[in-house]
């Protein structure tokens, strides 16, 4: 199996997952073989600028079949869900725990993640728009 996740930084397993998915830079491709991490790779994100779909097929095209972000917009999800990538939402920490919660099945997500986001942007609405 073969994970992505949006990256704060380019430290690979050592990065924090990325609180904004759309502006991440950088996603950290995590391979998983009997339930073990057995490698990753760290793929700069080709493009400034981006339209709905494109981040979906980036991941696609990385080989991502499940994707776990923070926060992410109906039309992402879509779009991931369209492609047959699981995305699970509202994921946060150093990817390395992250990545391990959720091959354990332990993985605790932050449900109110929507809420923080719009607050943090002082209006509702702005994940929508988000990919």
């Amino acid at each position: 199996m073969r994970i992505a996740i949006p990256a704060e930084n380019d430290r690979g397993l050592e990065s924090n997952v990325s609180g904004h998915f759309g502006r991440a830079k950088y996603f950290v491709f995590v391979d998983i073989e009997d339930n073990e991490i057995k490698g990753y790779e760290v793929v700069e994100v080709p493009f400034e600028e981006h339209r709905p779909g494109d981040l979906p097929r980036f991941v696609k095209e990385h080989g991502g079949e499940v994707v776990l972000a923070y926060g992410m917009g109906r039309k992402a999800v879509s779009y991931f869900n369209e492609l047959g990538i699981t995305v699970v939402t509202g994921a946060y920490g150093p990817i390395k725990d992250v990545v391990k919660a959720f091959i354990e099945q332990v993985l605790e997500v932050d449900r109110n993640w929507k809420e923080k986001i719009e607050r943090e942007n002082g209006h509702k609405g702005n994940c929508e728009k988000q990919e």
